[in-house]
This record gives C-alpha cells, sequence and structure tokens, in this order.
C-alpha cells in the first residue's frame, strides 16, 4: 500500500511540478493548470527565462561604419553575447522538457521560446469561439454539480474544487456566495440540517471555498463522531 502511494504521489508530482522538478503538460484537458504552473515555476526558478518567453530572443548584431546593422558573425560574439544565446537556448529547452514526448513532438518548429508559448497557447486555448465554447460547458457543469451516487465527501469536494478552479482558469467570474450555495446544496439529503445551519449561521459572501469546506468537514467528523 505504501508504495502504491509512493507511486502516485511521484505520477502527480510530475504533472503538477514541484520546488525542484517542472511541471508536465500531458494532455489538451491540463493545459490550463499546466499554464499557470509553469508560469508560477520559471519565475520562481529563474526570472530571465519568464523574459525570454515574453520578449522573444535578442537579436546579437553589430554596426558597420555605414550605420547599417546587420547580424553579427559568430567568431565576432563577446562574452555577453554568447550569455543572451546561452540564455535564450536555456529557456527554450526548459519550456520544451515541460511538455511530454507526444506533445513535444508536434511543436518541434519552434525556435524560440516566445515563439513556442504562443502556439501552446493558441492550440490549446483556441480562438474566441473556442473559449466562449469552454466557458459554457464549464459554466452548465456548475449548474449542474450534484453528489455521484456512492462518492465519498472528499471526492465530491475534490471534484468541486476541480471544477471551480478550471472555470477560473477560464475567466469565469463566479461569486463567493454562487459557489458555497452550490456547493452546500449539491451535498446529500442526509446533510440538509448541516446546510441549513451553516446557511443560518454563516455569511456565505464573505467565506472562501477551502473556509466553506472547512466547515463542511468538521461537520462530517462531528457527525461521524457521534454516530459512533
Amino acid at each position: 500500500m505504501g508504495s502504491q502511494n509512493s507511486i502516485v504521489h511521484q505520477e502527480l508530482d510530475a504533472i503538477m511540478g514541484t520546488s525542484t522538478r517542472i511541471p508536465r503538460l500531458l494532455s489538451a484537458e491540463g493545459f490550463p493548470e499546466w499554464k499557470y504552473r509553469m508560469e508560477k515555476y520559471i519565475k520562481m526558478k529563474e526570472f530571465k527565462i519568464w523574459r525570454s518567453i515574453l520578449k522573444g530572443p535578442v537579436r546579437i548584431t553589430t554596426t558597420l561604419e555605414n550605420g547599417e546593422v546587420i547580424d553579427k558573425e559568430i567568431d565576432n560574439y563577446t562574452e555577453e553575447d554568447f550569455e543572451k544565446v546561452e540564455q535564450q537556448e536555456k529557456a527554450l529547452a526548459t519550456l520544451t522538457m515541460a511538455l511530454s514526448p507526444e506533445i513535444a513532438q508536434g511543436f518541434r518548429e519552434y525556435t524560440s521560446t516566445k515563439a513556442l508559448w504562443e502556439a501552446l497557447i493558441e492550440v490549446y486555448e483556441g480562438n474566441e469561439d473556442m473559449k466562449h465554447s469552454l466557458q459554457d460547458m464549464l459554466r452548465q457543469k456548475f449548474n449542474l454539480f450534484n453528489q455521484i451516487l456512492g462518492e465519498s465527501l472528499e471526492a465530491q469536494l475534490q471534484r468541486f474544487i476541480t471544477l471551480t478552479t478550471k472555470m477560473s482558469s477560464a475567466g469565469i467570474l463566479v461569486t463567493r456566495s454562487e459557489i458555497n450555495k452550490k456547493l452546500l446544496n449539491s451535498l446529500p439529503k442526509s446533510w440538509d440540517m448541516n446546510v441549513l445551519v451553516i446557511k443560518k449561521t454563516k455569511d456565505l459572501n464573505l467565506l472562501s471555498l477551502a473556509e466553506t469546506m472547512a466547515i463542511i468537514k468538521a461537520c462530517d467528523l462531528h457527525d461521524k463522531h457521534v454516530g459512533f
């Protein structure tokens, strides 16, 4: 059991990333979360790499006597020039290594970090019509969210977190009150009394989702203790 948990954690770390391990993009569905985590990871590790993504490649040039600006011959590169090139290559390598082999294969034509980043966004976030379609789908899932028969409370809460995270990444704005009410109303009928008490004693406009979930878990522990 312990080894299985260890494998699960290792697989999760590979996807989500850690302070020492880069987040991996494994599927189109995981792109919004990967994009968010990748930006944070790069900024934490080396902000110069993020600057390469934003600004694109730096052209190494020299100015002729007549004022014409041309690309500098590599034999004439200064140490500073080489450092700029190395930084660009490092940025491209970092972003490329964050892609699964299957995904990376489709983006090998891009030779700058900025171009690769923008191509990934274009492919996986799509145009405005695709974004609106995604938003509509997520709103529908939110409106229909409910407990699945036989689902544990922990699994339901995790599923709700995943959904609201995707909504936030897609640019869907939902008030705290709407989120809290939807979660509370999705709980099983056996929770009716607890839900009524929470709604009467707590201001759902002020509670964060994390705070609401903490209250729900506290009620669950209390009910299990009383039942025991």
